[in-house]
């Protein structure tokens, strides 16, 4: 099959990494910079054993998103789409998903916060689209390296539930297979939320504090405000209908705390790279999302501030 990774940074990488070492026909969309370094020296990824791991540009076809249209010889060829690019690109990179792919084909997004499978949808139609949640750490060097940081995992599943077919069933064989432990799921809107509730509380606190996320486990201060602000969070799901079943809110957060305890979040590498965040599809999706079901989140609301006062910070005279 012929898969599409739109937007090829730390997570985009070690897709594209990954998949690369299967049958599957790679497509690596990015731009500028990014674009430029795959086309003509292609992927350099650190594996999480340590191993160096070169794809090579003629293992993929690549181009540059800004540099025009879809190439002929790529569009409505992939069988599945997966969006990696940041939430702020999402209208983009749901255009180029509709552009490359064939018309039984399907896309993914794996990209932080909420809205971005509706948006998928609203273009494709719900039967095309998969809600996904990835856990694999990574994060982007300044020489253009893919570090893969830590194995995760990767949830997907229909929108209204039910077992995988067509491009979806070939999909997942196809992760498994590039080794990224492939999750199908029957209530994607508890996993992406569950994903949204970990990140409300890792990102922010992490980012404003200039830490590693195994500090909130070591830090009091630091935990109470991540707790809350995922606690808070939580309410505003179950308020919205969401089912978040036995999750176990501090327990969750200690597990992942711990899991990633060495890697910089990648609110943090934004922060220190000078760009912009995600805050506002995190902390501030929370207050929004909280706004229309009439529930109080003055903690989110408060991470979302001094986020954003960190980022404009750097132009006040």
């Amino acid at each position: 099959m012929r898969i599409a990774i739109l937007g090829v940074g730390s997570i985009g990488g070690v897709l594209l990494g990954a998949l690369a070492d299967t049958d599957a026909e790679m497509v690596a969309v990015a731009r500028g910079t990014t674009a430029s370094e795959l086309s003509e020296i292609g992927l350099v990824m650190h594996t999480p054993e340590g191993s160096i791991e070169v794809v090579p540009p003629e293992d993929f076809a690549s181009f540059d998103s800004a540099a025009g249209p879809v190439p002929e010889s790529i569009h409505g060829t992939c069988a599945a789409a997966i969006l990696c690019g940041k939430a702020d690109s999402t209208p983009v990179l749901v255009q180029l998903a509709e552009d490359v792919l064939s018309p039984e084909g399907v896309a993914i997004s794996v990209q932080n916060g909420l809205g971005h499978a509706e948006a998928l949808a609203h273009r494709l139609g719900r039967s095309r689209v998969l809600g996904g949640s990835i856990t694999h750490a990574a994060w982007r060097d300044g020489e253009g390296s893919v570090h893969w940081a830590g194995r995760g995992a990767i949830r997907l599943g229909w929108l209204d539930g039910g077992a995988p077919s067509g491009a979806a069933t070939e999909l997942l064989a196809t992760l498994e297979a590039a080794g990224l432990a492939p999750v199908w799921s029957e209530d994607m809107q508890r996993v992406v939320w569950i994903k949204l509730l970990v990140n409300v509380a890792i990102n922010p606190v992490c980012s404003i504090a200039g830490v590693r996320n195994g500090a909130l486990l070591e830090v009091p201060d630091l935990w109470e405000q991540a707790l809350a602000a995922m606690q808070e969070a939580a309410v505003v799901a179950e308020a919205s209908g969401v089912d978040l079943g036995d999750l176990v809110i501090e327990d969750y957060l200690r597990q992942v705390a711990g899991a990633t305890a060495g890697n910089r979040c990648s609110m943090l590498q934004d922060v220190m790279a000078g760009r912009k965040t995600e805050i506002d599809e995190l902390c501030g999706a929370v207050v929004s999302q909280g706004e229309s079901v009439g529930v109080p989140t003055p903690r989110n609301a408060m991470l979302h501030a001094l986020v954003r006062g960190i980022q404009i910070s750097p132009h006040l005279d």
